[in-house]
């Protein structure tokens, strides 16, 4: 069935790879106001690509947000639609001392092509624009395509998006190229993310710092009372000790001690945090962490009890809870156990939802053959994922009737968001054969495949 599409991939795949690296080579970061004109040329060219494929594509915005990426292009009549989606925007990339090739010439070494972007998500766009031309002027299916421009920065102009482009954005089916795989060589599907909460807390014990020998005995300091404070959030087995937080069963699925040592960077010694399967604590348990924390340096620290200290808390919530609830009981949490009368500060910063997808029926039988038939017999994993993508609910609500399917070309060692970013160039010609097999199956199927 495929041995065409498989020509057509190494006739393609040269053109591709160009047009991703010239992709990376824009440094299109939503975070940084400087950077808002790379980002409109990150969505020029991207509009620029499909539109050379036949689409009618467009940059648009919504609440003054990022730009964004919107077009079509007309398939059989008769046959169902299929959005697809990625982004275009990128995390900053830090310390440039930090990375082995400059993060935005995309250089490749070993088996990878490293850069900002190179995987996620510009790869995304690439795996979508290879999809479509390897299909050529026989595509299947009607193709919708969305790009967004915020996607690393909250997606805040998302639900404006939708409801400006609902009609013209409607699909049977949306592929939503931003995750991952199981390993290398092993493809996977994701089923099911956590939600984040991120939230402030601040004590204060003093009007002013005090001299720690005067009053040190007496007059508690806010960096022992936060860390008290901090500390009630685990048991001492490590589970998070919030009460009224949801849990759930993950798939069945071995996550081998040596691949947790290697991929998460644990130092020998260290033990894992919590009780249970390793993939529940991953994917479908609540997670706590202290991501910043505001008090004064080592260096120069005065013998004073410090006044006032902050935290900045990052709760994963499970799949199948909301992040109201989960701020309520983060909140009351908190406000139950400040120690000694400290005056306590919760500032909510943001939340996102978590998601479950209901990963049956035609669109999803199809995606898992395709995958299978690109990965040489290998069948995708259904898995979880520990971070979020707030975004998928968004397409989870504004297309209740819809397939989602959550597909990625990032693997354990891509290193999104941190330095040396790479792409697997394997797995990623890989997850273009199995787009392009998908969307062909999706548009023999006819409508009913979305059903």
């Amino acid at each position: 069935m495929s041995t065409d599409l498989r020509t057509r991939l190494l006739d393609v795949l040269p053109g591709v790879r160009r047009d991703l690296e010239h992709l990376v080579r824009i440094p299109s970061v939503s975070a940084d106001p400087r950077r808002a004109e790379d980002l409109r040329r990150s969505a020029d060219a991207v509009a620029g690509l499909f539109a050379a494929e036949g689409f009618a594509s467009r940059v648009v915005s919504a609440d003054g947000g990022a730009p964004a990426v919107v077009g079509h292009r007309e398939g059989p009549a008769g046959a169902p639609t299929v959005l697809l989606y990625a982004h275009h925007d990128v995390q900053p990339e830090g310390d440039h001392a930090t990375w082995d090739s400059p993060p935005y010439e995309p250089t490749e070494r070993g088996e990878r092509l490293y850069g900002r972007g190179a995987a996620d998500d510009k790869a995304g766009i690439a795996v979508h624009l290879a999809a479509v031309r390897m299909l050529g002027p026989d595509l299947p299916v009607r193709v919708v395509l969305f790009v967004e421009g915020e996607e690393e920065v909250g997606s805040e102009s998302l639900p404006a998006l939708l409801a400006a482009h609902r009609d013209e954005l409607r699909a049977d089916v949306i592929v939503i190229a931003d995750s991952g795989n199981w390993d290398v060589g092993v493809p996977a599907l994701t089923t099911s993310l956590r939600g984040l909460v991120r939230a402030d807390v601040e004590v204060r014990t003093l009007t002013h710092a005090v001299h720690s020998g005067m009053w040190g005995g007496l007059v508690p300091d806010a960096l022992i009372t936060l860390s008290r404070l901090v500390a009630s959030l685990h048991d001492d087995a490590g589970n998070v000790a919030i009460a009224g937080l949801h849990h759930g069963p993950a798939a069945d699925v071995v996550y081998p001690e040596e691949r947790l040592r290697a991929e998460s960077g644990a130092l020998p010694g260290v033990r894992w945090i919590g009780d249970g399967p390793v993939v529940e604590r991953l994917w479908t348990r609540p997670a706590l962490s202290v991501t910043g924390l505001d008090a004064p340096q080592v260096e120069g620290a005065s013998n004073t009890l410090v006044p006032t200290a902050r935290a900045r808390l990052s709760l994963r919530v499970a799949p199948g809870d909301t992040a109201a609830n989960a701020v309520a009981c983060l909140r009351r949490h908190l406000e139950e156990r400040v120690p000694w009368g400290a005056e306590l500060t919760f500032t909510l910063v943001d939340t996102g939802e978590a998601t479950e997808i209901d990963a049956s029926g035609p669109a999803y039988d199809a995606a898992r053959a395709a995958f299978t038939e690109a990965w040489d017999g290998t069948p995708p994993v259904d898995m979880g994922v520990g971070g979020s993508i707030p975004f998928i609910a968004e397409f989870l609500d504004a297309f209740p009737g819809a397939s989602v399917l959550v597909t990625g070309v990032e693997d354990p060692d891509t290193r999104a968001h941190g330095a040396n970013e790479g792409l697997h160039l394997a797995d990623f010609r890989r997850a273009c054969l199995a787009e392009a097999l998908l969307l062909r199956s999706l548009g023999e199927g006819g409508p009913a495949a979305s059903t």
